[in-house]
């Protein structure tokens, strides 16, 4: 059977999910000139591929591999420290883009967004497939990299349209033709349907996605929890899951990570890193004035395995003073003298938010008042000169010295290019170009 014309019913609703093509990869190589057409890696400081170009997929890189490995199948790789900040502003300028066809724009990743283009038709002078095309064109041009594009009737379809053909890809799925592609998907594939939930469909003997949306209602009821049943709907054509459009205002967990090179057994340096984390979390929650009521603090050993604890606090505290000493206390629970630690990690939970408090009878929640204020001080000058312009003394070792030492500890290009009157912990929102204008 032959496809049918697009028609103004092929599509009730009209998402549209964008995906970068190798962001970060991408960012280094839109920065640079020189460095189009060959095989990036970025993640120097961790020692494993945060992101590689599409050269380097060719040649047999995968994410997360040892850059050590890499060297042997692909000698010639550019391995360069990640600039987060630079692909933030990328990113930032991707949504932006997106945004001048419609407001209702999803920022579900720094590298991906979902749009919501229905209606817009008459305005555009434009069939949604148009639309979509002339976005796509657009982050391609004013970027310098490709991204790829799915637009169908919701999320789930939309992102199978964005994955379908990689890199610089535009697939359209109107409702009429889902089939034939979830009947070329497996359900590991699709968005939202995790390893065990199908681990579990294969033993129901439901291996592609089409088998799982031709399950009557009722079934899918039985086995499955709602937000399996919101994908089912969802794979059948189904509008289920709304776009976020608004900013993020609150978080049910936070949690903060620092990968160190090289690794360290050193205990003072370790707490140091940790402390940093719990500075860092804390800042995120006061952002959002939220408090915790619980923590975890982790060390990753050198051979990626984890030592951990989990503690509850005795009251909500968004101060780090608090958080600091509750892992001093128990630090010793997780940290071996005859370990190598690569990384350090904290999680703030339960997680509500900030109030003032009854007053109790010692005077705990005066002094935790006083710190609140003290730190709203210290964040409006953090604010002003830089991050960790002011920090704790448990975190000096690790503000102190580079978090990279040796070939790791190559910073990315955008803090050496400064422009005039940017400090190292004070720059402007722009990226900076490094390639030769000729």
């Amino acid at each position: 059977m032959q496809d049918q014309p697009l028609s103004i019913n092929s599509f009730p609703r009209a998402i549209l999910h964008i995906d970068g093509d190798a962001f970060f990869a991408s960012c280094e190589q839109s920065r640079d000139p020189r460095l189009k057409g060959k095989p990036v890696i970025t993640g120097k400081e961790r020692g494993i591929a945060a992101s590689m170009s599409y050269e380097a997929k060719a040649r047999g890189v995968t994410r997360a591999m040892r850059l050590s490995d890499i060297k042997k199948i692909c000698p010639d790789a550019v391995f360069l420290p990640s600039d987060y900040e630079t692909y933030s502003l990328l990113s930032k300028r991707f949504y932006e883009i997106v945004r001048r066809y419609t407001s209702d724009v999803e920022e579900y990743s720094i590298d991906e967004c979902f749009a919501d283009i229905t209606g817009l038709r008459r305005p555009l002078r434009m069939n949604y497939s148009r639309i979509a095309g002339k976005i796509k064109a657009d982050l391609d041009a004013e970027l310098g990299f490709t991204f790829s594009a799915g637009l169908g009737p919701n999320k789930t379809i939309a992102k199978v349209g964005s994955k379908w053909k990689k890199p610089s890809g535009l697939t359209i799925i109107p409702g009429y033709s889902i089939h034939r592609y979830l009947a070329k998907k497996y359900t590991e594939d699709i968005w939202g349907i995790g390893p065990q939930t199908s681990a579990y469909l294969k033993k129901e003997k439901v291996n592609t996605a089409l088998e799982l949306a031709r399950k009557n209602e009722e079934w899918v009821r039985e086995k499955f929890t709602k937000p399996i049943q919101e994908t089912w709907r969802e794979l059948n054509g189904q509008f289920v899951f709304e776009l976020e459009t608004e900013s993020k205002e609150s978080y049910a967990s936070i949690q903060k990570v620092r990968t160190f090179t090289p690794p360290s057994r050193d205990r003072g340096f370790i707490f140091s890193q940790l402390s940093k984390n719990i500075e860092n979390a804390c800042i995120k929650l006061r952002r959002y004035s939220l408090s915790a009521k619980s923590g975890s603090f982790f060390l990753k050993l050198q051979n990626f395995r984890y030592s951990g604890i989990e503690v509850k606090f005795s009251r909500l505290t968004s101060v780090p003073n608090d958080i600091v000493n509750i892992a001093r206390i128990h630090f010793d629970e997780m940290y071996n003298s005859r370990t190598l630690y690569r990384a350090t990690g904290v999680t703030l939970s339960k997680l509500e938010e900030d109030k003032n408090k009854q007053l109790d009878l010692f005077g705990e929640a005066v002094r935790s008042e006083e710190m609140k204020r003290l730190f709203k001080g210290v964040d409006e000058v953090n604010d002003k000169f830089g991050k960790h312009t002011i920090y704790l003394g448990s975190s000096f070792a690790a503000n102190k010295f580079s978090q990279h030492l040796g070939d790791r500890g190559d910073a990315p290009q955008r803090k050496n290019l400064l422009a005039r009157g940017e400090t190292k912990r004070k720059r402007l929102a722009i990226p900076m170009f490094v390639g030769e204008v000729v």
